[in-house]
């Protein structure tokens, strides 16, 4: 049943152009429009490769982050960064908070608390969640105003393959936060 999602996204891709499939206009739509489907910042150089997941992935629904002090995390992702809060509630089974957080209207962030939890490695890096990334507009100003509230960022460093500045700070559970400039 795999080999039927290629075949879909032609046809959808086919009826939306009106290219003859078999077209080199075809073929560069379907490899572009595939491309646009992965906008890393690294998509200005990634060749488009096949992958029967494209076609089933939506986009990122949402990142999950455990922290080790709720009020502390609650704080930073809410005040500090300016995260809105859709929904907050206390699991009392669980002893544990879950708060939904969005940016410009948008569900992104799970913050979960649990009693104790393992300290998650940072440094040196470990497998798993490297970082969690944020695109700011002008990366100057955005790190003057969390130098005036106390958060300290890396060096301001630019991307090898974009051209693109970007710099890491820290969430209180020491996550590294990157704001990547658009």
């Amino acid at each position: 049943m795999l080999f039927l999602l290629p075949l879909a996204s032609v046809l959808i891709l086919h009826e939306s152009t009106k290219c003859h499939p078999l077209s080199a206009d075809f073929i560069s739509l379907f490899f572009n429009n595939r491309a646009k489907i992965y906008p890393g910042r690294h998509s200005k150089h990634a060749k488009p490769q096949f992958s029967y997941f494209w076609a089933m992935l939506a986009g990122v629904h949402h990142i999950a982050i455990i922290c080790s002090d709720y009020p502390r995390s609650k704080q930073f992702y809410t005040e500090i960064l300016g995260l809105t809060i859709i929904r907050e509630v206390y699991r009392s089974e669980r002893g544990s908070y879950k708060l939904d957080l969005a940016l410009n209207g948008q569900y992104v962030i799970e913050l979960f608390s649990f009693p104790d939890p393992p300290a998650r490695l940072s440094h040196p890096e470990a497998s798993g969640l490297r970082h969690i990334a944020f695109a700011v507009n002008d990366l100057e100003t955005v790190i003057q105003q969390l130098t005036t509230k106390g958060i300290v960022s890396e060096a301001v460093r630019t991307d090898e393959y974009t051209g693109k500045r970007f710099t890491f700070i820290q969430d209180p559970d020491g996550l590294p936060v990157e704001l990547y400039e658009e």
